[in-house]
């Protein structure tokens, strides 16, 4: 018995655990869901540092915390697991690049961040969104084409966006966010937000010249700009040692600082993100490596097993799974029983199925639709024909 529930079974002057009733364990079990006593966990694996001197590996965090990383990525794995089956019914067309695998990046990120600091990712956005405060029936929406999505349905799969909450999106070209990333940040120091801005890419976009450029000029200019490479290991099916010459990305920043994460790790990537908050806010820009693993192909028509072994997808589930990590420390300080948390998994797939089932209702945007959110209301641009007589529409 953990020394939290010894703890409360003192104070409620209760017996030990092994004579007391299953409902009351049950009780203890849900008060400490809600329980913001510190539990000091260490990291899976150290970070790794590059011209700076790594943070601690033991990190604080909470019984609430940990229940809400669990709820949190159950969700977003049932959301991305309902999207593949949306797609292959031809409910979702387009692109569609799913995010299973990655969810501690998301729920980390958001645990060491405010709604003041600026979120921009490319198109592996669906869970991001969600972590920012987007609910599931936008999201579907969204995906589906309906105006009931954050975009109005006019965005798909890759271009999510809830600028009220910091999330710039969603981005379809290949490392172009990276630079908008950092023009957020330029804005941030410039109004003295003190806030950062996290400019996230794949390893796919790790060589891209603008990716350095966009830092060189964020170093020269000490911006609060925080570059987050989510090393899936795989840019489309090209494994990274083909495709980089030095797949240590963590250090592609040379002058710039960087550090190297376990991404699979929802503790280590909180405590990597507030460290380099509080670095970029002090000495400009650093670079943070997420070493993590999608489990489905680079996109829907990818069956993703062409340049991988099942067997590697199988180990990686096994060993590193995100949601299982948090699911061992919810069980070992027993802020949850296994049965309860299967009760969370039911009702996560449940809140799925009805959010789908909400955002079918959703119509598609009216044709007209396409003239809008073109330019910024009140210009008075208008649309003419080719012979620039006849006015077809005026662009508000």
């Amino acid at each position: 018995m953990s020394s939290l529930v010894r703890a409360r079974s003192r104070l409620l002057h209760l017996p030990t655990a092994a004579t007391v009733a299953t409902p009351l364990l049950r009780q203890l079990r849900r008060l400490s869901t809600d329980d913001s006593t510190t539990l000091t966990i260490e990291t899976s694996v150290p970070f790794t540092g590059h011209k700076i001197e790594p943070p601690s590996r033991s990190v604080e965090t909470t019984p609430k915390e940990l229940f809400g990383f669990f709820r949190d990525m159950a969700l977003m794995r049932r959301m991305e697991i309902a999207a593949d089956s949306l797609y292959k019914a031809k409910l979702i067309r387009g692109f569609c690049h799913l995010y299973d695998g990655q969810e501690a990046v998301a729920v980390g990120m958001e645990a060491a961040t405010t709604r003041r600091d600026c979120i921009i990712t490319a198109y592996r956005d669906h869970c991001i969104y969600l972590a920012r405060g987007g609910t599931l029936v936008e999201a579907f929406a969204e995906l589906m084409g309906r105006v009931a999505g954050c975009s109005k349905g006019k965005g798909g799969s890759m271009h999510f966006y809830k600028k009220e909450n910091g999330f710039y999106g969603g981005h379809g070209i290949v490392g172009a966010q990276v630079p908008l990333g950092c023009g957020l940040a330029f804005a941030q120091k410039y109004v003295k937000d003190e806030a950062v801005s996290f400019a996230m890419y794949g390893d796919g976009a790790a060589n891209q010249g603008q990716l350095f450029e966009a830092l060189n000029i964020s170093a020269l200019w000490d911006l609060p700009a925080i570059l987050v490479c989510e090393n899936n290991h795989y840019g489309m099916g090209t494994a990274e040692w083909r495709a980089a010459k030095s797949p240590a990305y963590y250090k592609r920043g040379d002058y710039v600082p960087g550090l190297k994460v376990d991404g699979m790790d929802a503790l280590a990537v909180k405590q990597a993100c507030r460290f380099a908050k509080e670095y970029a806010l002090k000495n400009g820009p650093i670079i943070l490596e997420m070493d993590t693993y999608r489990y489905h192909g680079h996109s829907m028509s990818d069956p993703g097993s062409t340049y991988r072994t099942r067997d590697e997808i199988s180990g990686v589930r096994q060993e590193r799974d995100p949601i299982e990590r948090v699911r061992k420390l919810i069980l070992a300080h027993d802020i949850a029983s296994a049965t309860e948390l299967k009760d969370i998994e039911k009702e996560v797939r449940k809140e799925v199925d009805d959010a789908i089932a909400e955002a079918k209702e959703s119509p598609m945007p009216d044709p007209s639709a396409l003239f809008e959110h073109v330019y910024a209301k009140g210009l008075g641009a208008q649309s003419y024909g080719v012979d620039r007589h006849e006015v077809r529409a005026v662009l508000a």
